[in-house]
């Protein structure tokens, strides 16, 4: 706009050389504006080309690779391992197939799904994590393969949805920005009142308008505090430097003050409340139980605490051996006496409880060769591993009589389905026959680990001479039951101390999750977040009205199975009950 009025003042002069001079500068900025704007063009859309994948989909009987944006309702597309879903789909075939869906409810455990449908009433209004025959747009397949029925693309999906809430938010005023703003409001009426009242005097007084009105100018001037905004940045920022030194780092000055002003804090469970790993913690053979800690060594020591008598040593290592065989996750060290677990969390804990126990699986994998298996899938809810006993350290299974026999089967999965397969228990060092008494307390404790938001796994064994040619699940029978794994994603061990200031300092936490209401209401009960044992589910939250929810949720700590669409209903529900709300995790 400069050079163009320079070029019509050059012009109006009569210097028609120069005016021609700038023109041509304006025509040449111009076109390397267009260029530059046509080649951010070009590369936007190659960034988009290169970043959409590509998507086997059978249409009109053909299978054929398209771009997952051209995916429309009604298409059928093959999903592998590895795959990000394209779009929310209906499974029509699952083979061994699991999910991660942490894109929509905030757990990283992957979910196991199936083709069966779910229930004819739509009253259930059952919530995403347990739509087990639904996948979703944004979630990741883990495991498996199958086929899927494309139901919705684009912003009809339950991730476009999500963009739609998030995009019909409105910027709200912080409590200082809301305080300065009544301030201002306030310091112009007292000034402009004041200012007239000045006016009227001196009119009265017989001065001039003109003086009068330069002197009411003067002290409704004079009223604004020109310094105000200097001061209130200084001091924010002075108090974003200490936060920093907090290692908290502050993007907005006004947050500052914001986060001072925090009356509920709504905090996700898993990977923030939780260490966001699968771990054991409570190993229960027969009338034994132990519940194990969360430190792993490189030697293998053991820091546990006992409960429910004393534990029987060969019993526990027949447990977590059985567990660590039948198993293909790997432990990966790191260096620095640190370990991570490779493969399936819930499979990657019990190496790890073995290895608590001194059963190193990298040791354990070479003295029991694997020789056969029989893979885990849906229908059956467990897996069978079958070892050679020709290389192992009698002293790794003492107290167990292998006699003659060249092979042992380990066979893990849910305790009910390993009940039917099972006739005797291991007890005490010997093999004793399961009746219904051994069989109560069996349940009776896979009951109990399951109250407190556990999951049970349970595990077995068999010992054979011989395996047949194909490995059927008749392999599955007569097993010898010795024991359960109780696994959940345990709390940090800072987080307690940092809800007890928090309560301390009169700041409510409150736990927003798509866990399962009995894990939350567990994880809650230990952190100090919930007394009462209430949680408040998706599905009750759908069914409240606005002004329900606003009275239920000043009563309520803990919120379950939730939608990314109920947690800012329940953020709104307690602004509007004059609440300032802060939200950490994956919100």
């Amino acid at each position: 706009m400069i050079l163009i009025a320079a070029a019509v003042l050059a012009g109006l002069l009569g210097d028609y050389k120069n005016t021609i001079s700038i023109l041509a500068i304006v025509a040449l900025y111009a076109v390397l504006g267009f260029v530059q704007e046509y080649r951010a063009e070009q590369a936007i859309a190659a960034l988009k080309k290169m970043s959409v994948p590509n998507v086997r989909v059978l249409r009109d009987g053909n299978l054929k690779e398209v771009a997952a944006n051209q995916l429309v309702p009604g298409d059928i597309i093959q999903l592998e391992t590895g795959n990000v879903i394209p779009a929310d789909l209906r499974l029509l075939e699952a083979v061994n197939l699991r999910i991660q869906e942490a894109a929509l409810t905030g757990e990283s455990e992957a979910i196991e799904k199936h083709t069966s449908a779910l229930s004819n009433d739509p009253s259930l209004n059952l919530p995403l994590g347990d739509r087990r025959n639904m996948s979703y747009m944004g979630t990741i397949v883990t495991q498996g393969r199958g086929l899927a029925l494309v139901i919705a693309t684009g912003m009809q999906t339950e991730l476009g949805k999500i963009a739609d809430l998030i995009q019909k938010v409105q910027q709200e005023n912080t409590p200082l920005q809301r305080r300065l703003d009544a301030l201002g409001k306030n310091l112009a009426l007292i000034g402009t009142g004041i200012a007239i009242l000045i006016l009227i005097l001196g009119l009265l007084r017989g001065d001039e308008l003109r003086h009068m009105l330069l002197t009411a100018v003067s002290v409704a001037v004079a009223i604004v505090p020109e310094g105000l905004p200097a001061v209130v940045t200084i001091t924010l920022a002075l108090g974003a430097q200490r936060m920093l030194q907090r290692n908290a780092l502050i993007r907005k000055l006004p947050a500052v003050e914001t986060l001072g002003s925090v009356t509920v804090i709504c905090s996700d469970k898993t990977g923030t409340l939780t260490e966001n790993r699968m771990t054991v913690v409570v190993l229960d053979v027969a009338d034994h139980a132990l519940d194990l800690t969360e430190e792993i060594e490189r030697d293998g020591t053991l820091r546990a605490t006992r409960g429910l008598g004393t534990p029987v040593q060969s019993s526990l290592s027949l447990a977590v051996i059985g567990g660590a065989l039948c198993n293909d996750s790997k432990l990966i060290d790191t260096g620095d006496d640190r370990f991570h677990t490779l493969g399936d969390p819930t499979e990657g804990a019990l190496v790890v409880a073995a290895a608590k126990m001194g059963y190193w699986k990298n040791s354990l994998d070479p003295s029991f060769p694997r020789a056969a298996e029989l893979p885990f899938d849906s229908e059956r809810k467990r897996m069978t591993t079958v070892h050679h006993l020709g290389q192992y350290d009698p002293t790794v299974l003492a107290g167990l009589d292998i006699g003659d026999h060249r092979y042992i089967a380990f066979t893990k999965g849910g305790v009910d389905g390993m009940l039917d397969i099972t006739s005797h228990i291991w007890s005490e060092g010997k093999s004793q026959v399961l009746d219904s008494g051994w069989k109560s307390k069996i349940e009776a404790a896979n009951e109990r680990l399951a109250k407190k938001g556990m999951r049970v796994l349970g595990i077995a064994f068999r010992l054979m001479n011989s395996i047949p040619e194909v490995i059927q699940t008749d392999l599955e029978q007569n097993l010898t039951f010795v024991g359960l794994f109780g696994m959940i994603d345990p709390p940090r061990g800072e987080v307690q101390e940092a809800v007890a200031i928090c309560r301390a300092a009169g700041i409510r936490p409150v736990m927003i999750t798509g866990d399962h209401p009995l894990t939350a209401i567990e994880i809650a009960r230990q952190l100090g977040i919930t007394e009462n044992g209430r949680a408040l589910t998706g599905v009750e939250i759908e069914n409240l009205s606005p002004n329900e929810l606003r009275s239920v949720v000043d009563e309520v700590n803990v919120f379950a199975r939730v939608a990314p669409e109920h947690k800012l209903r329940i953020v709104q529900a307690l602004q509007e009950n004059g609440h300032i709300v802060s939200m950490t995790g994956m919100a």
